[in-house]
């Protein structure tokens, strides 16, 4: 697709691209330089408080549990002391 480089260095993104990519007003998006072409890509900002979400150990054991959920191997609880008893505890 051919755009214009317009006044104060502004582009217009094609509509159908847009859509395509699902953006909305307000997106952040992330603009390279690489071998002569112009790169943007969509991003998200994670506020740096919980970024220890996206830490790899942290998703390497959400992928765990999703596994072990999969798999059947949690327990439920109809109650507190059914809960402490399974964990082997006394309330």
């Amino acid at each position: 697709m051919l755009v214009e480089l317009k006044q104060k260095s502004q582009v217009t993104i094609p509509s159908e691209l847009v859509k395509k990519m699902n953006l909305r007003p307000g997106d952040k998006l992330e603009i390279e330089e690489k071998d002569g072409r112009i790169i943007i890509t969509p991003v998200v900002v994670i506020p740096r408080d919980q970024m220890w979400f996206y830490s790899k150990e942290w998703q390497q054991g959400e992928a765990r549990v999703d596994k072990d959920i999969k798999e059947g191997k949690i327990k439920t609880a109809s109650s507190k002391e059914e809960l402490f008893n399974g964990l082997g505890l006394d309330e």
